[in-house]
């Protein structure tokens, strides 16, 4: 029960903190963070597809910040997340017939170095997630 809770608060206060606006967010912005990690080397740090890596990758990288304009001015949440996460897709691979790593397999790897953290990966993995795409939403093109 005790577990339950606290990966539910856990979640909650991820969700919760990914969920400010930029005027709001503190300095230590995650999705940001996660992004220039993860994401800037072939999408770019502003994330229109002029990153380092796009010269050697058989497809170009997207541009992000024009993801909700391709999507009749909405931003297409469930698809960025199914295209970030990765491990639900059809097209797996570590780049097989997939365009770009399976974050969401990375993400729970990355959880599991910390034993204590092995109740709480999934809630790890989806904080990690929202976070990118809070930032995601937040670099759109008007």
């Amino acid at each position: 029960m005790f577990t339950t809770c606290r990966a539910l608060g856990i979640g909650s206060a991820m969700l919760l903190a990914a969920s400010l606006s930029s005027a709001q967010a503190t300095t230590a912005d995650i999705g940001r963070v996660d992004y220039e990690a993860h994401c800037a080397s072939c999408h770019g740090v502003g994330g229109k597809g002029d990153g380092a890596m796009r010269p050697f990758l058989t497809k170009a990288p997207s541009d992000l910040t024009t993801l909700s304009r391709r999507h009749g001015g909405a931003f297409p949440t469930q698809l960025v997340w199914e295209t970030i996460d990765g491990r639900n897709s059809k097209l797996t691979g570590l780049h097989g017939t997939r365009e770009m790593p399976v974050w969401g397999a990375t993400f729970r790897s990355q959880s599991m170095r910390y034993p204590e953290m092995a109740s709480q990966a999934e809630w790890y993995v989806r904080g990690r997630i929202v976070s990118l795409i809070d930032h995601l939403a937040r670099i759109q093109v008007q």
